[in-house]
């Protein structure tokens, strides 16, 4: 009996913990519908970096531009041939500020978008909630979405995400809304 009780225990606590990760994600159309119906209860932030912005599009749906990691123009992986990029030090802080600023707290629902919600959207809200966020969710797929694996426009992002969802952008930033250390 014993035996049984620690083995639904278990299961109980990997469903609950698979369930948690499956919580965190929303669809751009989700995220869109959440904002039109109750934007004064939600933080929206794209964590892109702002120059990333510039030459991928940005939506005005989001109430704010804090980007979680930047572009380190002094660190360059060659192996990849990119820049490196660093935490933004302040995101915490700025995240409560907007939140603030918003008449929002913590418990507040505050969803990320980064380019393909893999890299920066899905750990910036990760980092969040270990820092006491309570309600965080990512949009899957973020802004950008996925690369197409074959086809003459195979690795261009034109699958799933924000842009691909026929969801409201535009290839200008909103001056009022896009980061500015």
């Amino acid at each position: 009996m014993r035996t049984l009780m620690l083995s639904a225990v278990l299961m109980f606590g990997l469903v609950a913990a698979a369930q948690a990760e499956e919580a965190l994600s929303l669809t751009p159309q989700e995220t869109q519908n959440m904002v039109q119906e109750r934007g004064d209860e939600i933080l929206f932030i794209d964590v892109r970096d702002p120059v990333e912005i510039m030459f991928i599009g940005f939506t005005d749906s989001v109430d704010q531009n804090i980007p979680f990691q930047m572009v380190d123009r002094t660190r360059f992986n060659d192996e990849k041939q990119v820049f490196a990029m660093s935490l933004n030090e302040n995101f915490v802080a700025e995240i409560d500020e907007a939140l603030a600023n918003k008449g929002l707290d913590r418990n507040s629902l505050i969803i990320t978008m980064c380019r393909s919600g893999s890299a920066r959207g899905k750990p910036s809200a990760d980092y969040l909630l270990e820092r006491g966020f309570t309600n965080v969710k990512y949009v899957d797929h973020g802004f950008q979405g996925d690369s197409l694996k074959e086809g003459p426009q195979k690795g261009m992002r034109l699958k799933n995400g924000w842009q691909n969802s026929g969801l409201p952008w535009s290839s200008k930033p909103n001056p009022e809304k896009i980061y500015r250390p």
